[in-house]
């Protein structure tokens, strides 16, 4: 389904596969040869997406970018890029012959060098920087700039490591209140709202 959103239309060619219920939203522009899959989702809200030659993205992938208050976030992804099944990639930079392993996680602002490879289950967050050629192992947490990996039971170090880089306010331009979480979770629902609110003027293309 391709759906006009805030004025755009997803843009590819005919050398471009997009399955039949994947979901195309505003504006997006696919390279050659790339491949959409069944039930893939690619959504670019008030930003962009772009998307280059060659690159394949899965069953079940969702693929947003983000736009809220001063905060822009659009997702880039280069050429020859693999992201498989059921990964999640909001508002971050792949570079090219990069592989997104089934159930990985990209957010905001991350960027994934040339040739990266984020491994299943893996979580990469917020403004981290994978370097080019790096290996993320699965289930584990990447951090940072330079990248920290840190794995699931580093229970005390790793949600020193989160809230150091600010993440409520990398994504969705909130500050962090460690001692009120209940108002920041208010204040980010809020703006994902506001966000959202434009879909009640999409219109299905095709």
């Amino acid at each position: 389904m391709l759906i006009k959103h805030r004025g755009f239309e997803p843009q590819f060619d005919s050398s471009v596969f997009v399955a039949p219920n994947a979901t195309l939203v505003g504006k997006i522009n696919i390279g050659p040869k790339s491949r959409v899959m069944y039930g893939a989702v690619i959504d670019s809200e008030g930003s962009k997406i772009e998307i280059g030659e060659y690159s394949i993205i899965c069953e079940n992938a969702v693929i947003r970018a983000t736009a809220s208050g001063k905060v822009d976030h659009p997702v880039l992804i280069g050429d020859h890029v693999f992201v498989s099944p059921q990964a999640t990639m909001i508002g971050c930079t792949v570079e090219s012959y990069s592989y997104i392993a089934t159930g990985a996680t990209v957010l905001q602002g991350a960027k994934i060098h040339k040739g990266a490879i984020v491994a299943v289950g893996a979580f990469v967050h917020a403004k981290a920087a994978i370097p080019s050629e790096f290996f993320v192992p699965p289930n584990t947490i990447a951090i940072g700039d330079p990248v920290r990996i840190f794995s699931p039971d580093e229970k005390e170090t790793l949600v020193d490591a989160i809230r150091s880089i600010g993440f409520t306010k990398i994504a969705f331009d909130v500050e962090p209140q460690v001692h009120d979480r209940l108002s920041v979770m208010k204040k980010a629902t809020e703006v994902r709202s506001k966000e959202f609110e434009s879909h009640f003027d999409d219109q299905i293309v095709l």
